[in-house]
């Protein structure tokens, strides 16, 4: 069986599956294993680690799941975060994440795409409810908007990247599990990362948001009934 979902909690993932294995065993069918595509989280190994245990108690010959995951193995706020804003068990961010090295170089080839709510957003609304998805950033971003002036912006960078910076070049290749890639290419994001940082001591978090609400009240008019 080939599937695909956002796991953050992982608890769709699991109902679903439930109600497979129910048909499945009413058909008198058989699994021997699954392929899983997903966006998602660490917390998202458990859950197929617990389901995989599960299936074989039904079918001893499952072999298990081939879980594919887009732009890296993220994790999700605890907690609210520095902000007070984000969800937790919910957003999306770096914090003990594995990230492909090509995901974070075209995040951090953007001034502001670091510091979005959350890594992904929700999937379902921002491709089937537009509406109710722009509405959801505008409130993140009017939000930060108002606190931008009482946080502490080096921290807040911090939380975002999941981990005290700057790093030396050794600590950042264990804190982000590069040893095994090409070192040309670590060098390079190491140095971005750098880069990006001391290009941070000449913004303000104010600054962004402004420019982050501007566009997106620039943008609303590509879309009906906002």
């Amino acid at each position: 069986m080939i599937i695909g979902d956002i796991i953050a909690t992982g608890d769709t993932l699991v109902k679903c599956l439930k109600h497979i294995v129910k048909e499945y065993r009413t058909a008198g069918a058989h699994l021997r294993n699954i392929i899983f595509f997903t966006i998602g989280g660490n917390m998202g190994i458990t859950v197929l680690e617990n389901l995989t245990e599960e299936l074989r108690e039904y079918w001893p010959q499952f072999e298990g799941f081939y879980c594919v995951y887009h732009e890296g193995i993220f994790s999700t706020y605890k907690e609210k975060g520095i902000t007070g804003i984000n969800l937790p068990f919910v957003d999306f961010y770096w914090k003990d994440s594995v990230l492909a090295p090509e995901y974070r170089e075209q995040t951090l080839a953007d001034d502001d795409a670091l510091f979005e709510k959350c890594t992904i957003y929700d999937g379902g609304a921002r491709r089937y409810e537009i509406p109710e998805h722009y509405h959801e950033v505008m409130e993140y971003w009017e939000k930060l908007d108002e606190l931008a002036d009482s946080i502490d912006f080096a921290a807040f960078t911090d939380e975002k990247f999941g981990y005290k910076t700057p790093l030396s070049y050794e600590e950042w290749l264990e804190e982000n599990h590069y040893h095994k890639i090409d070192k040309a290419v670590t060098e390079r994001l190491y140095a971005q990362e750098l880069a990006y940082l001391e290009a941070n001591k000449k913004r303000s978090l104010k600054d962004i948001t402004t420019r982050r609400i501007a566009e997106f009240k620039a943008a609303v008019g590509k879309y009906v009934g906002l």
